[in-house]
This record gives structure tokens, C-alpha cells and sequence, in this order.
């Protein structure tokens, strides 16, 4: 295809994959779009590993990563912070909120977090500026074809390090007066979600966040928007493309895949889910996210909910617990599964089945031009 995108980063359909999963992220590039790994849970050393697992897998075919250097955190400004300091932070009516809701859902406290993936405790904060450009040291080290930050514009360091790689810098953005502010910045690609989308996200949709970006931007430069948000079929994205976007950025679709990171009882709970089960809540990382509507959800809304903590401290009573929840559903608790959630957006209700990655490019491209023939016909009648 003949697109700014595929140009930019050499691929052959401007299908975008974000994905926690090394096995999305080649497996989607090897059939013809561009995995996105989200790099921000990994320290330096796993990130290289990560990476290195890719470069082997994806037969040269390019990806990308994607980091959170937030420009507005509590603990923006500090310095030496690391995992222990900021969980004895966390004050003690959430972590008794928390222990609660466990016990209430039968899962013992004292032995909720035994045997969890929990971040060593000497870990630097991965969303401070210092430690995520670290994250971008090793990527280049790497042959990454995009660098994205979401959370805001990137800092001057980042755009600095993707033009002495010669690789384009991508941001995403929730609003046009956002999408300002990047142009003015010098990203590359912006990146649109709009408030469907699974993760954080803002309120606006995004069939009128597009052309507001678009609009927003034109006077400044001509800059390519892959739009993101809710879709999860070759249809939208033509739509979407229809609008002005250069591509499609995507996240959700590929969690109902036999190769992400999601639990089993997860893929059956978005199977049986409608686009009315999801929520947009501050409950699990301490800005407002899209995510899977469950019991966990349901208590940090309720009465008796202490009120989510700013990020990054949310994340610290929250991953552990849901993946406790999680460990303990898998053993047939019943109770714990209603408390399982992830990060998903309202496309979640377009979800039917578990298919594997390349078919969802293949279904994605084939749909695509499906569409794309239907309007040239229309056009010539």
C-alpha cells in the first residue's frame, strides 16, 4: 500500500499492534503490520531480554516500543525513588481497603501476594524521566523502527534520541488542543484515541477526534494520524481512514488472541462481555483508564472505597491484588474471578472468539479492502 505510514516504517499494511506481549509484537509485524511493544513494566535488563527474544523471532520485519514518561506525576520531581520507598508511602487505609476486599472475595491477605510477579523492591520508578530514557538506551541498542510515549508530550531528550537513531517519535493524544501541543513539540505521528479505547484514554470518541486532530494540526505541519480507539476491524479502520487517518493504532483486538498476555478466564469473560461492561476508572493506575467492569471495579467506585491514589501509587496495591485475584481464580475460586479485569476498551463487544494474530491481520487487511471496494463502487454508480 502506498501510505505515509507504511513508508515511514516500512511495513505493508499501516495496522498498528500496541501489546505487553513479546509474541504479539512479532507475530503481528511478521504477517504485515507493526507490533508496538509497552515497555514501561520492565526494568532495563528484562526490556534487553525482551527485545533481544523479538529480534529473533520477527524474520527482520520491523517493530517498535512504547513507554510512559507522564508530564504530570507525584513523584515527577524526586530523585533515588524506588519500589519500597513509595509502597511505604501508600497509606494504610488502602492497603486495609484492599485486604478486605480480598478476604471478602476468598482470598486469604496474608497469603495473597506469595509467589506474585511483584517489581524487586530496589527497582527504580520506570515512569520517572531518568529511568524510562533508560528504556530507550537499550531499545536503540536494538533495531526498533518507533519510539511512543503516551501520557503526555514527550521530554526534548526523547525526540533528541529518536533523531540521532533516524527513528520517528510517536505520541498519543486524547484531545486536539493535546494534539497542539505535540505538533509544536516536533513528534512524528500523533496518535488519536479516543475515549472507546481500552487503557488510559481521554472522553472524546473517535470518530470526532479525528477530524478535530486533523484540523487542530493542519496549520502547524503536516504530521500522519494512526486513530486508535474501539477498533477492531478492517471496516473502521477504512472508516477511520476515510476520516484522514494515515492507519490504525490498536490495542484490545489483539488480547483475544492465542498469543497475548491474557489469562483464559480473561478471553472467556471479553467473549461474554458487551461494550457496556467496560468502565473508565482511576482504580487501577491512578488516571482515568478503560478497563473491564468487575467487582474490583465495582468496590473502588462504591461507598466504602478509600478513593483511588495519585499514580504511580494506585499500581502498587492494585497489581499485586488483581494478580492474586487472578492466581486464586485459576484454582477455582469463584469468588476471585469476579474480581478479574483488565485493561480493555468498548470494542471488547465485537469479540467472539480467540483467533490467532495472523488471522486477525489477515481478517483486518481483508476487510479493509472489502471496504474499499464498496466505496469505489458506490462512487462509480
Amino acid at each position: 500500500m502506498k501510505n505515509v505510514i507504511c513508508e515511514m516504517l516500512g511495513i505493508e499494511f499501516p495496522l498498528v499492534a500496541f501489546s505487553h506481549c513479546r509474541d504479539v509484537v512479532a507475530q503481528v509485524s511478521r504477517a504485515g503490520g507493526f507490533g508496538v511493544l509497552g515497555a514501561t513494566a520492565f526494568t532495563p535488563e528484562q526490556l534487553d531480554l525482551e527485545l533481544s527474544w523479538i529480534d529473533e523471532h520477527i524474520d527482520g520485519k520491523p517493530y517498535g516500543i512504547d513507554v510512559l514518561i507522564p508530564e504530570n506525576l507525584a513523584i515527577k520531581d524526586e530523585k533515588g525513588v524506588t519500589t519500597r520507598m513509595l509502597a511505604e508511602r501508600v497509606p494504610q487505609k488502602h492497603r486495609d481497603f484492599v485486604r478486605d476486599l480480598l478476604a471478602s472475595h476468598g482470598i486469604e491477605p496474608a497469603k495473597a501476594f506469595e509467589g506474585g510477579r511483584v517489581r524487586a523492591p530496589d527497582a527504580p520508578s520506570s515512569l520517572q524521566q531518568e529511568n524510562a530514557l533508560k528504556l530507550l538506551e537499550v531499545s536503540f541498542r536494538h533495531k526498533i523502527a518507533l519510539i511512543a510515549n503516551a501520557l503526555g508530550v514527550p521530554p526534548q531528550s526523547m525526540l533528541d534520541m529518536g533523531r540521532k537513531h533516524g527513528v520517528p517519535v510517536a505520541a498519543l493524544v486524547g484531545a486536539p488542543e493535546h494534539a497542539v501541543r505535540q505538533a509544536q513539540a516536533g513528534v512524528d505521528i500523533i496518535v488519536a484515541q479516543g475515549g472507546e479505547a481500552g487503557g488510559h484514554c481521554g472522553e472524546v470518541s473517535t470518530i470526532v477526534l479525528i477530524p478535530q486532530v486533523l484540523r487542530a494540526i493542519k496549520p502547524i505541519r503536516n504530521i500522519p494520524v494512526l486513530a486508535a480507539g474501539g477498533i477492531m476491524t478492517g471496516r473502521q479502520m477504512a472508516a477511520c481512514m476515510a476520516m484522514g487517518a494515515a492507519g490504525a493504532w490498536t490495542g484490545s483486538v489483539w488480547l483475544a488472541t492465542n498469543e497475548s498476555e491474557t489469562s483464559e478466564i480473561f478471553r472467556e469473560k471479553m467473549i461474554a462481555a458487551r461494550s457496556r461492561d467496560t468502565v473508565r476508572s482511576r482504580c487501577r493506575t491512578g488516571k482515568p483508564s478503560r478497563q473491564l467492569r468487575s467487582a474490583w471495579t465495582d468496590a473502588w467506585e462504591g461507598p466504602n472505597s478509600p478513593g483511588p491514589l495519585p499514580m504511580p501509587f494506585q499500581s502498587l496495591i492494585s497489581e499485586p491484588a488483581l494478580e492474586a485475584a487472578q492466581r486464586a481464580a485459576e484454582k477455582g475460586n469463584p469468588q476471585a474471578r469476579e474480581l478479574v479485569t483488565y485493561f480493555v476498551g468498548q470494542g471488547v463487544g465485537l469479540v467472539d472468539s480467540v483467533k490467532s494474530c495472523r488471522t486477525v491481520v489477515k481478517e483486518f487487511m481483508e476487510e479493509f479492502a472489502e471496504a474499499i471496494a464498496d466505496m469505489q463502487a458506490m462512487a462509480e454508480g
